[in-house]
């Protein structure tokens, strides 16, 4: 098949929040430039910003604080973040609010004194999650969306799927990206100054997930294959809170928000009887971390509900105030023959959140010169548990940030660099490899990986569990290599794209595997049966995953605690910062 090839000034791949934002500072700091957002979807309806329901994280109330932000995020994370990373998030997070107001045109929500509603989640110390309804990120990327087809410098490549990350014949600096035309079926290299990877997470490769099936961890296995470094990947983070509509619909799994159990929802186990006192003093207002596994707990000793999960209950706080409050997902339950508002609820961990991804500095450059990296694909602001609200946060602040680094960049590294045509006709091959192999039952085999991960690299790990995991993905992935895909016409050839998204998916469940094997501690979202302490937090290491020409390795790097050090106070925070 032949290959078009384009050129652009940045190349930004995702159109979530991080991606939409990225383009908008960049237009605006050099409006010059040419500037192309490539999304695998359709801009502004796919994307995981689109379906946060929860809020923005940030400190406005007078007596909140960004110092007491930036420690709910750092012991939230057990003192694994990137502090640098972490407190620009906090900082930077108030910028960003009243830019998304004044300058985008999102309207929050507001309390009678004008001031910005905060609502209570979970694992914080003050109300600080801003929010428009449970439907806040519809309003963030509407917006933001409106603004990027204002500007008719941003050229948008809609259903595009990012392949691979191309390196300059040099070796060490990103040249562009090779993707597929998903109308067409057709190949094609943009070649880039300088390219942003904003693509998201999505860990579907678990039993129960809130991403759409179509968020397949692409960035991360791009990365990888790349050999760029990639931190916390044992970190996935599982949502308590899933709706469990039952095995025959998508709906399963589907979040429901962190603001009903802040507000003073309670979870019951199957006979009714309200079970968290049993796991943590804080109740359900515990982190993301506890919640998910003390409902584990209960799903394993049997005391579920018809589907296997828990209920949440939200009738004693008033079923009017409820519908009114939570307008979103009492109607979403009520799709579902739920009564979110009189009734119950079953719910179930459900996998959320990647914590972990490509390392990178303040201003979002990786190890690769050009390469930038925004959102869900990078890591280190969160450690080992995203506070909820800072997810949206994250993408929007970083996002800004490499808006207006790139053109910088750009400006004080002119040229273009040629792309490795070898580097480039392999990954080309590796995507056709599926035409040459007879056709096979490629869902099956993800429904495979979903329950293998569920069951052996799941809420609770263990090293006799992980192990079969790792087996079941050779088993997996080897059959994939030997499953084809019919060679008619490639356009809009869903199965095609579900054989990728399946091969991005056992890559990455690998590194999370092999990462998880070699954390012999609990922190936050890993939890080992067989090592259930933290360990030393003065002592704390982060894992880096690395592919090579060894195979994959998996390092332990020190956390550098360059603001505050555990047993610190929010004092010391303060002293720090000035």
């Amino acid at each position: 098949m032949t290959l078009e090839r384009l050129s652009t000034d940045i190349l930004i791949l995702g159109s979530g929040g991080a991606g939409l934002f990225a383009a908008l500072h960049a237009h605006k700091a050099a409006p010059d430039l040419d500037i192309t957002l490539a999304t695998k979807g359709l801009l502004g309806k796919c994307g995981c910003t689109r379906m946060v329901q929860g809020g923005y994280n940030v400190a406005l109330n007078p007596g909140d604080s960004i110092e007491r932000h930036f420690m709910d995020t750092i012991e939230g994370g057990k003192w694994l973040p990137n502090q640098e990373l972490a407190w620009t998030l906090v900082t930077q997070a108030v910028v960003r609010v009243r830019e998304l107001e004044n300058e985008v045109g999102c309207f929050f929500d507001r309390n009678p004194d004008g001031t910005l509603h905060g609502k209570a989640f979970a694992g914080q110390t003050f109300d600080r999650t801003v929010h428009k309804g449970d439907l806040t990120g519809i309003e963030i990327i509407n917006r933001l969306m409106e603004q990027v087809w204002k500007r008719p410098g941003v050229r948008k490549l809609e259903e595009h799927r990012a392949l691979a990350l191309i390196p300059a014949r040099d070796g060490v600096s990103v040249s562009g990206v090779l993707m597929i035309d998903v109308r067409t079926g057709g190949l094609r290299f943009v070649q880039a100054k300088a390219v942003l990877m904003a693509t998201g997470g999505g860990p579907t490769m678990y039993r129960y997930h809130t991403p759409s099936g179509d968020k397949s961890m692409d960035g991360l296995a791009m990365a990888l294959r790349a050999g760029l470094p990639l931190r916390d990947m044992e970190m996935v983070q599982f949502h308590p809170t899933g709706l469990l509509a039952g095995p025959d619909t998508r709906m399963t799994g589907t979040v429901l928000e962190e603001g009903l159990r802040g507000s003073g929802g309670y979870l019951l186990d199957g006979a009714g009887r309200r079970f968290m006192a049993d796991y943590d003093p804080k109740l359900e207002r515990a982190t993301r971390d506890v919640v998910s596994r003390s409902i584990y707990a209960e799903m394993k000793a049997g005391r579920t509900t018809p589907n296997g999960g828990v209920y949440i209950q939200m009738s004693h706080l008033g079923p009017k105030q409820v519908a009114k409050q939570f307008k979103g997902m009492v109607d979403r339950c009520r799709d579902c023959g739920f009564d979110l508002a009189g009734g119950l609820v079953e719910v179930v961990p459900t996998a959320h959140y990647f914590m972990g991804g490509v390392e990178c500095r303040v201003d979002t450059s990786t190890e690769w010169p050009g390469l930038f990296v925004a959102g869900e694909d990078a890591s280190g602001m969160h450690g080992a548990n995203r506070l909820g609200g800072n997810g949206v946060a994250n993408s929007t602040v970083f996002g800004g940030i490499a808006g207006d680094t790139m053109p910088g960049w750009i400006a004080a590294h002119p040229g273009e660099r040629t792309p490795d045509e070898a580097v480039l006709a392999a990954e080309i091959a590796r995507a056709e490899h599926p035409f040459g192999k007879p056709a096979g039952n490629v869902h099956a085999l993800r429904e495979r990986l979903m329950d293998l991960m569920w069951e052996e690299v799941g809420v609770v790990r263990g090293a006799a569990g992980i192990a079969r995991g790792l087996d079941g993905l050779d088993a997996i992935e080897a059959e994939l290599l030997e499953t084809g895909v019919a060679d008619g016409n490639r356009a809009f050839n869903l199965t095609w794209h579900d054989w990728l998204n399946l091969r991005s998916l056992v890559e990455t469940s690998r590194v999370i595997a092999l990462a998880a094997l070699r954390r012999e501690n609990s922190r936050g979202a890993h939890f080992r049966s067989d090592f259930p302490e933290p360990g030393d937090l003065d002592t704390s290491t982060y894992t880096v995953a690395r592919q090579g020409a060894g195979g994959l390795a998996i390092t332990d790097e020190p956390v550098q605690f360059t603001i505050v050090r555990p047993g610190q106070s929010l004092l010391d925070v303060r002293e720090a910062a000035e």
